[in-house]
């Protein structure tokens, strides 16, 4: 059964936490935002929770607490309730009063794993860009796409041959493994501890480790996420998960995708087109033929969409060393991809502020 959220002007207690949160805090203009956007992604909490049985964590509060662990790089929900515990930012920011008991770590975690069968994280980026604030900054004629690597939560030692023919490990919780003259290979091995997990480099020279990949577009007038996803790491998955993305951006109108030379392929390009998208891709030309040529690169709007493009490097940068996405907690695709999304939504919402000029 979903519980109730209980919003109060005052938390109760003889501390009033809305009177002590600075009035220009960004987090106050955060939890404006944050709030409409559950407000409408309410007829989906709905369908998801039953309506009898014992009242469960608020869904509403419990992704407010989650995106102050990426805000604020909590490593784990067990130092997340701790915080809430003491914290009175934290309270006032999840809507719990000063009274209120915190949530057990194991109940939080089970709760939240619910919300992956109604996609909320996805839901929940878009019903962020759906405020009538954040609309006017959005382009919906030009964005970028690019791709990196999230380690997986597994070790190279949990990647053994799937027939079993390889030695058992050894005794011990932290067993030996001996690699030499081994051949690793994802046609031949697998990861016991994540089976999604796949052995992967991102370039030449660079160590293999087991990964997921990481997608993101980005609308390129003021660099906000509008899509994220995670896929399996394999050698096409970049493309293949930008074409399914790009063909969901709204519209019929003619856009423009910007990317790096990954994407200098002649089947990405030719799909782009196949969409009405201009692709806006970096030449790759080393000892090749570039798929991209005079037709497109001899527009001003090229070299414009080859300059913003990499501020995608930013949102990779704040998932990873503030939002806790280098390498992730979870097993799975559809976990890690859920984590990911919600990053992608965290990353949003800490520019908005500056964005929209309503606090420093």
């Amino acid at each position: 059964m979903r519980g109730i959220d209980r919003q109060a002007g005052h938390l109760g207690g003889y501390i009033n936490p809305e009177a002590i949160v600075p009035a220009d805090h960004p987090l106050r203009v955060i939890r404006a935002l944050v709030n409409a956007a559950l407000e409408r992604l309410s007829p989906v909490f709905d369908e998801i929770y039953s309506l009898i049985g014992r009242p469960s964590i608020p869904p509403e509060q419990l992704l407010r607490a989650l995106l102050l662990q990426m805000f604020f790089t909590v490593r784990s929900e067990r130092q997340l309730m701790e915080q809430l515990a003491y914290n009175i930012l934290f309270r006032w920011f999840v809507g719990l009063s000063v009274e209120a008991p915190v949530w057990d770590v194991t109940v939080f975690t089970k709760n939240r794993d619910r919300l992956l069968e109604g996609d909320i994280a996805h839901a929940f980026l878009t019903a962020i860009l759906q405020d009538p604030q954040i609309r006017p900054l959005l382009s919906d004629e030009h964005f970028s796409i690019d791709g990196t690597m999230i380690e997986a939560w597994a070790s190279m030692k949990s990647f053994r041959r799937t027939d079993g023919s390889d030695e058992p490990p050894g005794p011990g919780r932290n067993s030996a493994r001996d690699f030499h003259g081994e051949r690793l290979s994802n046609k031949t091995h697998a990861s016991t501890t994540d089976p999604d997990a796949r052995l992967y480099k991102k370039a030449k020279g660079q160590a293999a480790k087991l990964c997921h990949l990481g997608h993101v577009v980005m609308e390129n007038r003021s660099c906000l996420v509008v899509d994220a996803s995670v896929t399996p790491a394999t050698g096409t998955a970049e493309g293949e998960a930008a074409s399914a993305m790009v063909g969901d951006i709204p519209g019929q109108h003619r856009i423009t995708v910007g990317g790096d030379k990954a994407f200098d392929t002649n089947e990405f390009v030719a799909g782009m087109r196949d969409f009405n998208a201009t692709p806006h891709v970096a030449q790759n030309d080393n000892g090749r033929e570039s798929a991209i040529d005079g037709r497109t690169t001899r527009h001003p709007g090229y070299k414009v969409s080859l300059i913003l493009r990499k501020r995608i490097e930013e949102v990779f940068g704040w998932a990873k060393t503030i939002g806790g996405q280098r390498k992730t907690r979870f097993r799975a695709t559809p976990r890690v991809d859920w984590m990911f999304t919600l990053a992608a939504a965290a990353y949003d919402l800490i520019r908005l502020p500056k964005l929209l000029g309503v606090a420093a």
